[in-house]
């Protein structure tokens, strides 16, 4: 199945938005503290590059997503975003859980850092889900 590429495009947009209120506005204080960052550090680097690629990388996010939805024909927004929490379940979390265990970071960085793709995952599966089952008519 061909997936909606318009669906894609704007899943991934959203996601790139959440990213920008989860840690420019929601959590902006906390992550940096808990990331030894500071204000100065952060607006250091390269404005530009970080963003372009983040938003390439959510393309490629949405339209795996977007595969998964049709093969398991996830074709509401309730069941695309049942497959993104599950995605996260399975795969995300309990990798990245590891890693912070091992590391010994805390878990308000993990909750942070790891609830924003919970998230976002759970909101492009919706979006690709409901769009899915537009396309397959």
């Amino acid at each position: 199945m061909r997936p909606n590429y318009v669906a894609v495009f704007v899943a991934a947009l959203v996601y790139w938005l959440l990213g920008a209120v989860w840690f420019a506005v929601l959590f902006s204080r906390p992550w940096m503290a808990l990331e030894n960052i500071t204000p100065e550090q952060a607006g250091g680097s390269n404005p530009i590059a970080p963003y372009i690629l983040s938003f390439i990388l959510n393309l490629v996010i949405a339209f795996v997503l977007a595969q998964l939805c049709a093969w398991r024909n996830a074709n509401t927004a309730a069941r695309g975003a049942a497959l993104g929490i599950l995605i996260w379940i399975g795969f995300v979390g309990p990798v990245t859980y590891t890693t912070y265990m091992y590391e010994m970071r805390p878990k308000q960085l993990f909750a942070i850092n790891e609830f924003y793709p919970l998230v976002g995952l759970c909101l492009m599966g919706a979006i690709l889900g409901a769009w899915t089952r537009r396309t397959a008519a």
